[in-house]
């Protein structure tokens, strides 16, 4: 047990053995004034703990305050001083008429208050100090996460760049070269009309074998001329289905 916890302990046994002694002090003093002003005994039994409870009571709301980090109310404050003002009086009204016996009465009262509030004292010292270790563990964890949430992730830079999606029309994708649904053509699987479109330029070959313009590709399929060159173009390359050479060949 280290030096600290042991002082601490040991102030609490001292403080609850001082407030015991004074307790059963005090509780004669006030059981007896209760007595001399014609209250039964069971009444005046009870008179000294409704003291004492308020006391006891308004101490454990401000410990909790302490406990939860809030500033006492201004209600247990009251309770608390207006008991043991209670307290005293209670204590110095049995005395007799003199200054020793007054201050002798008092003292059970005023020894339990302050042995109480030292032991009050201690818990709401032990309270803020469990609170602030919390306060520093739940900081020190929120720390290490953002250190440890920057190292693994990597710099703006390192980062890859993320493809944006563009959205086109489609006879913009199919004149820039894509497919009708907007993505880049495939060689394997060349869109529906682009095949119709070369299989009607081969079918509609001049005399001399020559294909049709791009222009009258386009405008047999409603298209733009650029669409038609770019169908002639592909259609050539083999992209589109059979090629030119092959066609010739099988209608020779």
């Amino acid at each position: 047990m280290d030096t600290s916890r042991w002082s601490r302990w040991t102030t609490i046994v001292s403080v609850l053995i001082l407030a015991l002694i004074a307790a059963v002090v005090s509780y004669s003093h006030m059981y007896e004034l209760a007595l001399r002003h014609g209250e039964p005994e069971w009444r005046a039994a009870l008179f000294p703990v409704s003291v004492d409870g308020m006391i006891v009571a308004s101490s454990m709301t401000l410990l909790s305050d302490a406990r939860n980090g809030r500033k006492g109310g201004l209600l247990p404050w009251a309770l608390l001083i207006i008991g043991s003002g209670a307290s005293l009086a209670a204590n110095v009204a049995v005395a007799d008429p003199t200054m020793w016996s007054r201050i002798i009465h008092a003292w059970p009262s005023f020894a339990l208050i302050g042995a109480y509030e030292l032991l009050m004292r201690e818990f709401r010292a032990n309270a803020a100090g469990v609170r602030s270790a919390h306060a520093g563990r739940t900081h020190g964890d929120e720390g290490s996460t953002e250190a440890d949430e920057a190292a693994i992730s990597p710099a703006p830079a390192e980062r890859r760049e993320r493809p944006h999606l563009h959205v086109v029309s489609v006879g913009e994708a199919v004149e820039d070269g894509g497919t009708e649904d907007g993505h880049e053509r495939s060689d394997r699987f060349p869109p529906r009309v682009q095949r119709e479109a070369w299989v009607w330029a081969l079918e509609n070959r001049q005399l001399d074998g020559s294909l049709p313009t791009g222009g009258q590709i386009a405008e047999r399929f409603g298209r733009k001329e650029r669409w038609g060159r770019l169908i002639k173009q592909w259609g050539q390359q083999g992209r589109l289905g059979p090629s030119l050479e092959s066609s010739l060949t099988g209608a020779t």
